[in-house]
């Protein structure tokens, strides 16, 4: 059996692995986003079909790219404010039968052992090939630069400016997005916002907070703010808006 691409509608029986590639991809705190934990679940189920998955000749599952579907005027003020306010507005489209302009890319997990073997190109146009199927002639996805958790510090409107010898993206997802024909359209400053109890942190990210401050943390785009006065930590993952369009035109 070769690879194969395939829609979770296609195949449901695979949800059951999805938790482990996104527990190998991502940092445990990412995973404590309330927005996710409301709508994660109901993703797969309600829209399955915007759910492709990649497995190998074993059907393990290797890669996954999760979407969701909403309507969008094509404006950069239009977009929703970042990742978490995508989810909430495709979800809302959907309960007030509002008809999708736009598909919305929400991730795309790659299995460690897996990368480096260009899955991500594959996986941004299968992406591409799920928007088309259905009718929408734009993506938009509230990119998560791969190399911005290392240099947390910086601000993503620099970060982004930043370039190879070549003139080329510094970042290599940014650079496999726009050499497959995306656009920057802005920052989402707010993408993702996570907040927990300083001992709360000190479980996700294995570090002690003795004090008020600003934290980097491994896996983090920007760092976390500790208060422990109100013993309050908080995560504003910044990201980057970019666009596919007039892909009904190219397919």
């Amino acid at each position: 059996m070769a690879q194969a691409l395939v829609t979770l509608a296609e195949r449901p029986e695979l949800e059951g692995q999805i938790p482990r590639l996104h527990s190998e991809s991502w940092a445990a705190f990412m995973q404590e986003d309330p927005v996710a934990k409301r709508y994660w679940g109901e993703l797969f189920s309600v829209f399955a079909e915007y759910q492709y998955l990649l497995c190998n000749e074993q059907d393990v599952l290797i890669a996954a790219g999760h979407a969701v579907p909403l309507a969008w005027d094509g404006t950069s003020e239009g977009l929703p404010e970042g990742w978490d306010a995508a989810i909430v507005h495709g979800f809302r489209d959907y309960e007030q039968g509002n008809i999708p302009t736009a598909l919305c890319g929400l991730s795309i997990a790659i299995a460690p052992n897996q990368q480096g073997q260009g899955l991500s190109d594959m996986m941004v146009r299968a992406m591409k090939d799920v928007a088309s199927a259905d009718g929408l002639n734009q993506i938009i996805i509230p990119v998560r630069p791969s190399l911005k958790s290392r240099y947390p510090l910086v601000p993503m409107e620099e970060y982004i400016q930043w370039q190879r010898p070549d003139g080329s993206d510094f970042d290599p997802w940014l650079r496999i997005h726009r050499r497959m024909g995306a656009k920057i359209l802005s920052i989402a400053p707010r993408s993702m916002v996570i907040t927990g109890t300083v001992s709360q942190w000190e479980e996700w990210t294995g570090l002690h907070f003795p004090e008020s401050g600003v934290y980097p943390v491994d896996g983090a785009l920007a760092p976390i703010i500790i208060q422990t006065e109100q013993n309050l930590g908080r995560y504003e993952e910044p990201n980057v808006w970019v666009q596919y369009s007039d892909l009904l035109a190219a397919s």
